[in-house]
């Protein structure tokens, strides 16, 4: 999940980039939105880190 983001900060400032999990999760159960989202928020901690320093 952080190769999207790393690759879109090749075109985009960091402080104009948002992470959109826009893939479907409507039609997920709870549990696996749950998952997906938690995934999505540490690999964009990651990213931001490494940014941020």
């Amino acid at each position: 999940m952080e190769k999207n983001p790393r690759r879109a900060l090749r075109a985009v400032e960091p402080g104009r980039l948002w992470v959109n999990p826009d893939c479907g999760l409507k039609t997920c159960a709870y549990l696996e939105t749950w998952v997906s989202l938690r995934n999505l928020v540490i690999a964009a901690r990651r990213v931001r880190a490494d940014v941020i320093g």
